[in-house]
This record gives structure tokens, C-alpha cells and sequence, in this order.
């Protein structure tokens, strides 16, 4: 294992140490408060490690690169941003290659080497990122719902009525009153961008006020590079085996989509079909590594997604997150032999669609 290249190593802890500091919503004097304390909290520190989720999304990866470009200019500390898993989706690809983001897998990292860590756009009990139970973050940051174990980090801005993290990280670079690199002003933007499906999902004011906050400093060149970018023969083959394999009931559509050669083609499946007439619910699951990737999507606002997916899945041991409209599951079946599995996705499968409304009747396929 090779470690990423930075300064001598410090040794790395399990646990906080320092005063705990729980950040919660507030208006605009308080967000300036919010990075006072963050930064206090991180001088005195030597390097840090900033995690974002497994095969992160535009929002996680920015809001990683952000936060640690504030941390190594506000409180001199140098930051390393790290991810699990792979970075499958073009778009997300290219966000990296265009904007040149600073960013490394997790096989690069050694956590002992870090007396710092972050984590952005997931949560320690979230299940969805490769943090080991050793260590434990000193500051969380996300726009999901609160989950109980982020309240032990020492610095914890988590449930904020935010469409993405990109726009809790914009808010503490509007307080800082320091000059946005393009490259991290274009990132944010993005990352607002496509978790909130250009401002039509799951929006709210602040996401609006950082949208068109960082729009003047983003570049629109590479921003076209980055949202459509060259694609790979197996993605059009994946959309072929979606649109075969598509079950239709009433008002919602279930894609099994078998295996995938990466866990974002799921959620972008399930986006897809959410656009087809009538349809409320979309479901889209596939096998990668050993795990089963879900992602829901819905339009009925009397549903929320998280909830619903976390019902599902965790109950059979899975990890699983979300909010409204939109959320995403994992679950892992590795050595649960075929007919197990089988079983187990029927199983999901009817949980789902009884939720949604339509158990009772037999589904037709789209072609």
C-alpha cells in the first residue's frame, strides 16, 4: 500500500478528542460562526483526510476538494481527498480529468498517517463509504438526514434543508470572503447542478442562492466537457438490457438490471425511467462486486424514498440512505449462493411494490 504523497506522517486516533460542537441550521451570521468553529477546530492539526462516499457522485467529490482547500488555507492543515469504491460514471470521470481535481483512491491511504478526518456527503452510520470501524471522523458534513453516530463528531453540519453538500460547502466559502479558484467554484456548481437535477429536485433556497452565487465563477467550457462527455459501447448495451428487462406495473417501473460494470448506471437507470408518463416510483437494481445496488426514485410527494429504502433494506442487512424523491441502497449477497439470491431479490422486489401501491398486480413488460 503506498501513501498518498504529503508531509511527514502523524499519528492518526479512533476517536474525538476535542469539544464537541453540533452545527445546526440558522441564518446567515451563524454560517460564518459554523466555519469559525470548523477552523478552530482544525488548526493545531497537521494533515487531513477528507472522505467522501463510495463511487462518489459530482456533489461528494466537490464538496471534498472545497472543504479541503478552505481547511489548508484557513487552518493550515493539509488535506487529502480520498474515495472508495471506483469513479465509474462519465460524467463524474470527466469531472475529475477536466477540472484536474486532487483527489485519490482509498488504496492509496494510510489513516495513520492523518491526525484529522472528515467525511462529506455521507455519514458514519450511512454504510456507504470504507472509513474502518478503528476510526472514527472528527467532522461530518452532509445534507442527508441526521443519522444518531454523527452528533459524536467533534464538528457536525448534517440535515441542513440543502438539496446537496456542494451547498453547505459554498455556504462556508461565501462566509470566508476568500477568492474562489474556477476549477472549485465549477466543481460546486456541478455537484449542485446534478444532485438536484438543475435545481428541479429536492430544492430549496439556499441550494438557489449558491447556484447562482458560484454561476459567474464557473467555467462554461468545462462545464460542457463534463456534461457530455464520450461514452463507453457497454452503456448503450446496459440501456438496451434496461428498456428488455423493465417491468412495468401501475404507476411505477422495476429494472433488474443483472450485473453492471458500474453501481452509477443504476441510479442513472432509475432517473430514466422516472421520466415516462404516469410513472410515480422507479426502481433499478444491479450486482457489482458482490453487492446489489438499489436506487428509488419517486414523484409522489407523500412518500419519502430514504425512508422507504431503509425500511427494505436494512432490515435484511443491507445500508441505505436517501430523502424525498431520491435514495440509494447496498446490499451484500457475496456467497449467498444463486437460488438464495434469487430469492432475496423476489423478496425486495414485493416489499417495494407493495409499498407502492400495486402488489396485487402482475407487472407487463415495456417491450
Amino acid at each position: 500500500m503506498t501513501r498518498a504523497a504529503q508531509t511527514q506522517p502523524t499519528p492518526g486516533r479512533a476517536r474525538p478528542r476535542r469539544t464537541r460542537v453540533a452545527l445546526v441550521p440558522g441564518p446567515a451570521g451563524e454560517v460564518r460562526r459554523r466555519l469559525d468553529r470548523l477552523v478552530e477546530h482544525a488548526r493545531g492539526h497537521r494533515r487531513a483526510l477528507i472522505l467522501t462516499h463510495d463511487n462518489p457522485d459530482p456533489d461528494s467529490l466537490a464538496s471534498g476538494v472545497a472543504l479541503a482547500w478552505l481547511l489548508e488555507r484557513l487552518a493550515d492543515v493539509t488535506a487529502v481527498v480520498a474515495y472508495g469504491g471506483i469513479v465509474g460514471r462519465a460524467e463524474n470521470r470527466a469531472l475529475i480529468k477536466v477540472l484536474k481535481l486532487p483527489v485519490v483512491p482509498l488504496s492509496r491511504v494510510v489513516f495513520d498517517d492523518y491526525d484529522l478526518i472528515a467525511m462529506v456527503d455521507t455519514q458514519p452510520e450511512q454504510g456507504n463509504h470504507s472509513l474502518p470501524s478503528a476510526h472514527f471522523p472528527d467532522v461530518v458534513i452532509d445534507h442527508h438526514p441526521p443519522r444518531p453516530e454523527s452528533r459524536l463528531a467533534a464538528v457536525a453540519d448534517v440535515g441542513r434543508q440543502a438539496g446537496a453538500t456542494s451547498t453547505v460547502v459554498t455556504d462556508y466559502l461565501r462566509a470566508s470572503g476568500l477568492e474562489v479558484p474556477s476549477a472549485i467554484a465549477t466543481a460546486l456548481f456541478y455537484g449542485i447542478k446534478s444532485d438536484t437535477r438543475d435545481l428541479e429536485r429536492e430544492t430549496t433556497r439556499p441550494d438557489v442562492e449558491a447556484y447562482l452565487w458560484l454561476f459567474p465563477q464557473a467555467d462554461p467550457q468545462a462545464l460542457a466537457e463534463i456534461e457530455h462527455p464520450r461514452l463507453p459501447e457497454d452503456y448503450f448495451r446496459l440501456f438496451h438490457t434496461a428498456v428488455e428487462r423493465a417491468q412495468v406495473y401501475d404507476g411505477a417501473v422495476v429494472c433488474d438490471l443483472g450485473k453492471v460494470y458500474y453501481p452509477d448506471l443504476v441510479a442513472e437507470v432509475a432517473d430514466r425511467f422516472l421520466t415516462m408518463n404516469d410513472v410515480k416510483w422507479s426502481l433499478a437494481f444491479g450486482l457489482f462486486r458482490g453487492s446489489l445496488y438499489f436506487s428509488l426514485r419517486t414523484r409522489d410527494r407523500r412518500m419519502n424514498a430514504g425512508k422507504l429504502i431503509r425500511d427494505v433494506i436494512e432490515a435484511r442487512g443491507g445500508s441505505a440512505g436517501g430523502h424525498g424523491s431520491m435514495a440509494g441502497a447496498r446490499l451484500p449477497v457475496k456467497g449467498l449462493p444463486l437460488t438464495a439470491r434469487r430469492r432475496l431479490i423476489r423478496h425486495v422486489v414485493q416489499s417495494f411494490v407493495e409499498e407502492f401501491g400495486a402488489g396485487r398486480r402482475r407487472p407487463r413488460r415495456l417491450v
